[in-house]
């Protein structure tokens, strides 16, 4: 229901709705008698907590609750009305944040988990260049494919000539085979995951759970990628690599390493300052810009 030409306690005038907060609309309001703009909050009676709650706090980046009206069936929280643009406008209208901006206001910081697949390319470059592996043989193991896996996919298989996607969901990867195919593109698709990991010298473990890591025999001298979590193999012959992390290096202009002093990493700042509804060719060329290369990686027992 539009609250739209309501007049609320005699005095609060509502305009029009502005956005949806947690648990309610919110609306545009001109006070009667003092003839300011205020935002009112529409919550279920039964939220009504949330409106003791503002009342006890006092801080610059809460907005001050004004009055509170209750009727039947809804609450009404009056506050101060901050104009502006919310976050998600602004990241839908192509608004990137430095690093610097992250950290003064305060954005969520993630564990680099997402960056680390869009940089998969880069890695799998890092690991033949340092393993110097001349015929790469790459699995993938994967279930679910994004608009990030297709395009690393890709780009794979447009480098190394032998590229095994290794899923349960057979049908749903004919698609983009036959897609890749029409560009010259051969990849293969299996559900035989048995001969995959044994003959691959790089797997790319996407969404596999780590018990059927364990399960299969494994090449003895593979270099296992996990992109989503950190898993452990198990299996005695196993004398290969496991690389659950990695550090990354960019240009000095990019961030302000003050902001730094130990508590983040550079690739959860990094991370953390990229839209990531960015088509995957935007992300790709962010990177390139800054510069962005991988400085190391970190193994089970070590590094490379």
């Amino acid at each position: 229901m539009n609250l739209s030409g309501t007049v609320l306690k005699g005095r609060y005038c509502i305009l029009e709705p502005v956005g949806k907060g947690g648990g309610g609309k919110v609306y545009l309001a001109r006070d009667l008698e003092l003839g300011v703009l205020w935002a009112v909050k529409e919550i279920p009676v039964s939220g009504k907590s949330e409106a003791r709650m503002l009342l006890k706090l006092s801080h610059p980046s809460l907005p001050k609750m004004i009055d509170y009206i209750e009727d039947n069936r809804k609450c009404y929280l009056v506050m101060e009305y901050v104009k502006g643009k919310s976050l998600g406008e602004c990241l839908r209208g192509g608004k990137h944040f430095s690093i610097n901006e992250i950290v003064k206001y305060g954005m969520e910081i993630s564990e680099g988990r997402w960056l680390f697949e869009i940089l998969l390319t880069d890695i799998v470059k890092y690991i033949t260049e340092k393993q110097k592996i001349e015929k790469a043989n790459i699995s993938i193991l994967i279930n679910d494919l994004t608009d990030i896996e297709f395009n690393n996919i890709k780009i794979l298989a447009q480098k190394h000539n032998m590229i095994n996607i290794v899923t349960n969901h057979i049908e749903k990867f004919r698609k983009l085979e036959n897609q890749l195919k029409e560009e010259g593109i051969i990849i293969t698709i299996t559900n035989n995951k048995k001969k995959s990991l044994m003959k691959s010298n790089i797997i790319v473990n996407v969404d596999f759970p780590k018990e059927l890591l364990n399960k299969y025999s494994l090449n003895e001298n593979a270099c296992i990628i996990n992109l989503k979590k950190i898993v452990k193999i198990t299996q005695k012959r196993f004398n290969g690599l496991t690389v659950n992390d990695y550090e990354i290096v960019f240009r000095n202009d990019v961030c302000d390493e003050k902001f730094f002093n130990g508590k983040y990493e550079i690739k959860d700042l990094y991370e953390a300052g990229m839209y990531k509804k960015s088509p995957f060719i935007e992300l790709r060329e962010k990177i390139k810009k800054d510069g962005v290369k991988i400085n190391k990686l970190f193994l089970n027992n070590g590094e490379l």
